[in-house]
């Protein structure tokens, strides 16, 4: 939504795809969980009195729309984009089938993954989490509106301080907001690394990409990654 208060602002939409199609230009494979919250948010709905499960596949629909906003801006770059659902609508995405995903990344297209896990009650981190594991993701590279992790939001509090690098564990034991507990826990349990970074910074998914140091590194001990054994 850029700096409007609702909705989709194509000029910070069209950034995004900008970026993200320099990182496709490396030779990277993307694939992309996107939320919703620009348009509609089901766990605040549900506090207004709409029904939790309810309020949740309002906000899974809302995340379709984000899909099809980004599809379309990375279509006029010139980025081959195919958008897939964990809700079954056959007009507007494929319905979510692992093995077909990883086939379009192969073919050097970016996958959008909307509508989360398809069930209530779980987050998008949680749907960012579950689809990485599933792909075989070597990152998840979760792009904010701030720099890194901090020890308390720096915006209220300025001697809050930055973390380069911190451990799953201390993300879970301090109730940091990088991803809610399930989706770290995820992380976590198939020790897959997480970069917390701002987005808005010109070239930063790239940076990303290219494994300079930026935002903060959730991994095992010290915020590293720890070493899978080879299949």
């Amino acid at each position: 939504m850029g700096n409007k208060g609702f909705g989709i602002d194509s000029v910070t939409v069209d950034f995004i795809a900008g970026e993200i199609k320099k990182v496709v230009k490396m030779g990277a494979e993307i694939a992309i969980v996107i939320g919703g919250g620009n348009i509609f948010r089901g766990v605040e709905a549900s506090v207004q009195g709409i029904e939790r499960a309810s309020a949740d596949y309002m906000g899974m629909l809302a995340t379709v729309i984000n899909a099809l906003a980004l599809q379309n801006a990375l279509e006029k770059n010139n980025v081959p984009t195919r958008v897939q659902s964990a809700i079954e609508m056959r007009e507007l995405a494929e319905s979510y089938i692992r093995r077909k995903a990883i086939r379009h990344l192969e073919k050097g297209r970016i996958v959008i993954f909307a509508a989360g896990t398809g069930n209530p009650y779980f987050t998008t981190d949680t749907a960012a989490a579950l689809r990485a594991m599933e792909i075989g993701a070597d990152v998840i590279i979760k792009a904010t509106k701030v720099d890194g992790v901090y020890s308390s939001d720096p915006v209220k509090d300025p001697t809050a301080k930055k973390y380069d690098t911190i451990s799953y564990i201390d993300v879970l034991r301090k109730g940091l907001s990088v991803m809610d507990s399930t989706a770290i826990s995820l992380c976590m349990d198939n020790n897959l690394p997480i970069v917390v970074f701002n987005l808005r910074g010109k070239d930063n998914i790239k940076k990303v990409a290219e494994g300079k140091k930026i935002g903060t590194m959730v991994g095992g001990y010290n915020g590293e990654r720890v070493t899978k054994k080879s299949r």
